[in-house]
């Protein structure tokens, strides 16, 4: 089973969600800060001027992190710079890495930066909420406020019911962590999270980024995914809304990402063995190519076919097989025809 800490790209769903929920962020992990920010004046992000910024530095994919101009209630405008380390395992330098960006940032604006830290390791006993150094009477201090989220671990249920997304957020870490060696009650866990972000009533984006959090962190056996599909499809059903065609896209996106590194394997091993860099090059970009080509298709079949269960009921082997042999070009045709089809026969066959 493919477990969260094997993910390269812790980043990218914090990120997201950081984004598009920016104030519930700071009200849930920094509710200090969040009271003397003047929300309605806005805020903007700056993660462009960010990289410029440290983009000598080392920027791994151990962690996420944000720039952003916020306003405060006396009329200051501020930066704010977020940093989230989910990294497994407590790493030394996170002290050093903060004071650098904190001060490489006050000398591009010329104005205070305020540095946030959210932690999801596992070591109780780090904490780290300060840089200094001294140097013949000369001394150097950055403090920071910092946020663990082991330490909501003993709120797991509270989180649950909680109407902010990063409660929700919270609580995933934590119950991925408590399933890590159990398949089983990791499906119940994600199942029963991915229930409460439809009773939230929360918009579409935003349910689609916390799905994205939820997908990366609680990762399932094929045949345990495959049950919370149907699971999800019963849901939709119930709550009469339909965001599983979007999230099925990311079932595509990632099909389409393994059949591109299985065409860049097949290619690098056709290159070597003939032997010559060009045959190499050639084989890499036509495995690349047939892999996402097969990839995409494998998921606009599995698309279609759990809309055609769900709209006319069990499929015959005749029109499975029909599916598995259809070009990409016909299985997008019949998708199109689905939305206005009144029986399968309409699906398949034009008039």
């Amino acid at each position: 089973m493919n477990c969260p800490e094997e993910n390269d790209h812790y980043d990218s769903p914090w990120k997201e969600v950081l984004e598009h929920a920016f104030p519930e962020f700071m009200a849930f992990y920094f509710p200090k800060a969040h009271a003397d920010i003047d929300w309605s004046r806005g805020y903007e992000f700056k993660n462009t001027e960010l990289r410029q910024v440290v983009r000598d530095a080392e920027l791994g994919k151990r962690f996420a992190d944000a720039l952003v101009q916020v306003s405060l209630k006396n009329g200051e405008q501020r930066l704010v710079y977020i940093h989230i380390e989910v990294q497994g395992e407590r790493d030394n330098q996170l002290p050093k890495r903060i004071y650098i960006y904190n001060y490489r940032l006050f000398d591009r604006y010329d104005r205070p930066i305020a540095s946030f830290v959210v932690l999801a390791d596992q070591d109780e006993n780090w904490r780290p909420d300060h840089f200094a150094y001294e140097v013949f009477g000369c001394r150097h201090r950055l403090d920071f406020p910092v946020v663990k989220l082991l330490d909501y671990a003993a709120q797991t249920d509270t989180l649950e019911g909680h109407a902010n997304p990063f409660a929700l957020i919270t609580a995933a870490h934590l119950r991925t962590r408590q399933t890590r060696n159990d398949p089983q009650a990791r499906y119940q866990a994600k199942r029963t999270l991915v229930r409460l972000l439809y009773r939230q009533g929360w918009d579409r984006q935003r349910i689609l980024d916390l799905f994205a959090v939820l997908d990366w962190m609680m990762r399932l056996p094929d045949s345990l995914e495959q049950k919370l599909w149907q699971d999800i499809e019963t849901l939709e059903g119930e709550s009469k809304v339909r965001y599983v065609t979007s999230v099925e896209r990311l079932a595509i996106e990632r099909g389409m990402k393994k059949g591109m590194e299985q065409g860049m394997q097949q290619g690098m091993q056709q290159g070597m063995q003939q032997g010559m860099q060009q045959g190499m090059q050639q084989g890499m970009q036509q495995g690349i190519q047939q892999g996402m080509q097969q990839g995409r298709q494998e998921g606009e079949i599995s698309l279609l076919k759990r809309q055609l269960i769900k709209r006319f009921g069990t499929l015959t082997q005749d029109t499975e097989t029909r599916l598995q042999l259809a070009t990409l070009e016909q299985l997008e045709l019949w998708g199109e025809r689905l939305l206005d089809a009144k029986t399968l026969d309409e699906v398949f066959d034009a008039h």
